[in-house]
């Protein structure tokens, strides 16, 4: 297995995104490794939103004349994709106290903004805002 995941970061480091991935405070080479397995390179995305709707966190809105139903994310594309950054922002957000993160002031200005949300979990903010 550590030689397979030495070959997986090895093939990852040859991508440009590589280095911008590795960059964030808590993504280590194997986890950068296995986003660019999932995703791809991530400059072929003209904008965090297609990317977003690539992995299935961008949101579903139902509304019909005055009935509005809670916001959703899709879950339509990639599950591994989604799970892996799930993954990925909890571990953020565990190691804040050890590192500063824009990452996470990013998802606590989500979590205020409109209202309080005190159950927001991180598959429900846009990971790839801050990334590009």
């Amino acid at each position: 297995m550590k030689q397979l995941d030495e070959e997986m970061i090895q093939l990852a480091k040859q991508l440009d995104c590589f280095e911008a991935i590795y960059a964030i405070p808590g993504i280590g080479a194997l986890t950068t490794a296995l986003i660019i397995g999932e995703i791809g390179d991530i400059t072929q995305f003209k904008s965090n939103k297609q990317l977003n709707a690539y992995v299935g966190i961008d949101i579903k809105r139902y509304q019909s004349g005055s009935t509005q139903y809670r916001d959703t994310i899709n879950k339509r594309g990639n599950k591994n994709a989604r799970k892996l950054l799930f993954w990925v922002v909890m571990n953020i957000i565990r190691g804040q106290r050890h590192y500063d993160n824009h990452i996470i002031d990013y998802y606590y200005k989500l979590k205020k903004q409109p209202h309080e949300k005190t159950d927001m979990l991180p598959s429900k903010f846009s990971f790839f805002k801050c990334l590009l």
